[in-house]
Parts: C-alpha cells; sequence; structure tokens
C-alpha cells in the first residue's frame, strides 16, 4: 500500500472518529465521548484569558449535565475543517460545532494506540452568538 493510500484510509477512520465526536456533543452523550477520548486526555480553553484545563474525569460530569442540542432541537453546523497527520499514529483535527449559544473551533490532537484514533487533547475557542 502506497503511503498516500494508507494515508486516505486512515482519513477516512479519523473523519468516522469525529462524526462519533460530533454526535456525542450534539446528544450530550458521555458513552460516545468516552470512545473517542483517550482516558488521559486533556481539554483546554483561554476564550475568557483564563486557562480552563479539565480532565475527562471532569469533563463528561459537564457534557451530561447540559441539555443536549439535539433535545433543543438545535440543527447541526459540525465539520471537519482540515486532517494533518504528523505520521502513521498521529493527526491533528481542525474542526468547528456549535452547542448554542456558543460557537466552537476546535484543535484536536489524535493518536492511534491498539489500532483505535483517539483524541489526547482538545483546545478550543469559542464565540457567542446573541
Amino acid at each position: 500500500m502506497s503511503a498516500a493510500t494508507e494515508f486516505a484510509s486512515e482519513a477516512a477512520v479519523v473523519a468516522a472518529t469525529m462524526e462519533r465526536y460530533f454526535d456525542g456533543l450534539h446528544h450530550s452523550d458521555t458513552a460516545l465521548l468516552a470512545t473517542v477520548f483517550h482516558p488521559q486526555a486533556h481539554y483546554f480553553c483561554a476564550t475568557d484569558g483564563s486557562l480552563l484545563h479539565l480532565e475527562m474525569a471532569q469533563y463528561f460530569p459537564v457534557v451530561a449535565k447540559r441539555p443536549s442540542p439535539a433535545s433543543m432541537g438545535h440543527l447541526r453546523t459540525d465539520r471537519i475543517l482540515s486532517v494533518e497527520f504528523a505520521g502513521p499514529v498521529t493527526a491533528f483535527v481542525k474542526a468547528e460545532c456549535a452547542i448554542p449559544p456558543k460557537a466552537f473551533i476546535d484543535l484536536l490532537t489524535l493518536v492511534k494506540l491498539a489500532g483505535e484514533w483517539r483524541i489526547v487533547s482538545k483546545v478550543f475557542h469559542y464565540t457567542v452568538s446573541a
């Protein structure tokens, strides 16, 4: 298999992982998100001027508590903006999604362990719509 074919195949797997990520966010489904995030993943944001840093044990309860965008009738706006590979087991995804009233740009680092792509870091910026 050529390197181009291999990366195209891996890009499809990363895209499928991202679809589960988007589904998990849209439905506030922490069980689904747990299949996408590595248990030791970290979550960061500094939009408000201070650093927010959560581990998954802190992040998942936040997701579980909030009403899901799906339950509130919000349309999905999620999409992958880019995927870059640093090698066969390291990828970087830039994506956008919304949990109204916030719109997010997510910068996600994924690693492939035991044959599965998992998010190990999520760094994001958001804007709030009026």
